[in-house]
């Protein structure tokens, strides 16, 4: 591709968005840029599947938005590759397409937003930032939502977004008297539930190509690869994926959207859409994708209640734009937040999936496997395991960011050192999501046949989250002892004899010095 073009446009690779208003007409003076850079496989080490989902996805968007006419330059690795850094990249191509004007989307990440708004263009003017057009929350509102450095509660946000897109109401009031049904939705998978869960819909896309160039340039990355990766990475495969979760998977989303089970070929996947990589890529809208949702719980025959519905609208509507309202009202001293202090490193079986405790095998497993897992396993096992082991929120955060495929930093960071970790301090939660085996041996089949013996708290084999838990409460007592949510865990503990209370904390501090052998 070669000559001038007036303006030059940049497409990152999270703004797939086929609707978006710069594709409503051709001009043929206007050239989009799709690239993959070394910057963006290497700012942390990436799930070998989450870089090819990605970089996929970004040559099928470069394919249709040509075919609809458009002049595109699609980049790979081979074209890149003397290429820095993205704003050195956009400097080369305006001086060799001598461009006149350049353009781009606003990032979701603040590391591109800053590297994007510093950039320095010779001879060549940076149009005013255009919005993504995807989000439900203007970004330009999400001041009068959100306060640095403030607690917002998520179900005040969700219910006035609720009732400002007029979502599962009726005449201004919760359809069905209540807004959450989430005391509904924690059911565990019995056995026989476990056997007729839905098989996943997987798709077969060849990424050979994306992974030669991935080894034939050194990438660091991990996971296991899959020459057909079966994730979507077009606009179509997520648009079937949709209806393939509200057909098969939405009658029973809420009831065991909490469980776990390594009891079958498709427990990873259970009743979750999966659908998270295709909206943070931007190939489906969350609109559509909640009006798809309500449209197949309104059928007449449709075998969908409300709490079904309503669980999964509260994930799209509610977490999903409140989580992105927490990252920009925070950012970037966010980023450094450590509320608790947490210094320990992150445990090597991490990366391999090797211990003995079967809530970490199957759930770090599983996300090597498929760069997946669904909310309860990141919040509740992996996510509960660091924050009671008290690691380095910089490690964890690096870690989630990097091994799932849905994980870009506006959506990753607050549920990771927020949600998980509490490390900003309950900017996010009121109190820190930690749990001791109990919680585990509650929503899942882990425990069964688990070397470690979840019932007990002191002994040699007792589960490590049971005694990790009672220490990291006693730890952090002074600044966790005054809230009310606490109270009856704090009292629990006091009618312990000394003993016992002893006991469990030298168990606990026993297994912080080793972590990596458990």
């Amino acid at each position: 591709m070669s000559g001038k073009y007036k303006t030059l446009r940049l497409i990152l690779g999270d703004q797939l968005n086929e609707k978006h208003s710069w594709f409503r007409v051709v001009d043929g003076e206007i050239l989009y840029v799709i690239a993959e850079l070394r910057q963006e496989t290497d700012y942390v080490k990436h799930h070998v599947q989450k870089i090819c989902a990605f970089f996929a996805a970004m040559e099928n968007f470069s394919k249709i938005l040509q075919r609809k006419g458009h002049h595109v330059l699609h980049l790979n690795l081979d074209d890149t590759a003397k290429f820095s850094s993205l704003p050195e990249l956009i400097q080369g191509l305006c001086r060799r397409y001598r461009t006149d004007t350049f353009e781009y989307q606003r990032p979701d990440e603040y590391r591109l937003s800053r590297q994007l708004s510093e950039i320095s263009l010779e001879n060549v003017s940076v149009s005013a930032v255009c919005d993504t057009e995807h989000f439900i929350l203007p970004f330009d509102e999400i001041p009068a939502f959100f306060k640095t450095g403030k607690r917002v509660l998520m179900e005040n946000f969700y219910r006035k977004m609720r009732t400002r897109l007029d979502v599962l109401m009726d005449d201004g009031k919760p359809l069905g008297g209540r807004w959450n049904f989430d005391t509904e939705n924690r059911k565990k998978l019995k056995p026989a539930d476990v056997e007729i869960l839905p098989k996943p819909l997987l798709f077969r896309n060849n990424v050979s190509d994306v992974l030669r160039r991935l080894e034939r340039y050194g990438v660091n990355r991990f996971g296991k690869a899959q020459q057909k990766l079966i994730w979507p990475v077009t606009r179509k495969q997520a648009l079937r994926l949709l209806d393939h979760f509200c057909s098969h998977c939405l009658k029973y989303f809420g009831r065991f959207q909490d469980a776990m089970t390594k009891e079958s070929s498709v427990g990873w996947s259970l009743y979750h859409s999966r659908l998270s990589f295709a909206l943070n890529a931007k190939l489906i809208d969350p609109l559509e994708v909640i009006e798809r949702a309500i449209a197949q719980f309104e059928e007449t025959d449709s075998s969908i209640d409300l709490a079904q519905i309503e669980g999964f609208v509260r994930q799209i509507l509610g977490w999903r734009e409140f989580v992105r309202g927490i990252y920009w009202a925070n950012m970037p001293q966010y980023a450094q937040a450590n509320g608790l202090s947490a210094k320990s490193r992150l445990p090597g079986y991490f990366w391999t999936g090797k211990t003995k405790m079967e809530c970490m095998k199957h759930a770090i497993g599983q996300s090597l496997d498929f760069a997946y897992a669904h909310h309860i396993q990141r919040l509740m096992v992996t996510g509960n395991f660091c924050l009671l082991a008290g690691i380095d929120p910089n490690q964890v955060d690096s870690w989630y960011l990097g091994i799932y495929i849905d994980a870009i930093e506006w959506v990753e960071m607050p549920n990771t050192r927020g949600m998980s970790q509490f490390a900003d301090g309950g900017i996010l939660a009121t109190k820190p999501y930690a749990a001791s085996g109990s919680y585990i041996n509650k929503m899942s089949d882990y425990c069964q046949n688990c070397y470690y013996k979840v019932k007990e708290r002191e002994t040699e084999k007792a589960c490590p989250f049971n005694s990790l838990y009672w220490l990291f409460m006693e730890r952090h007592r002074k600044r966790l002892g005054s809230n009310q949510r606490l109270a009856m865990t704090y009292r629990s503990w006091e009618k312990m004899d000394t003993r016992k209370r002893n006991a469990i904390l030298k168990r606990g501090e026993t297994l912080l010095s080793r972590l990596d052998e458990l």
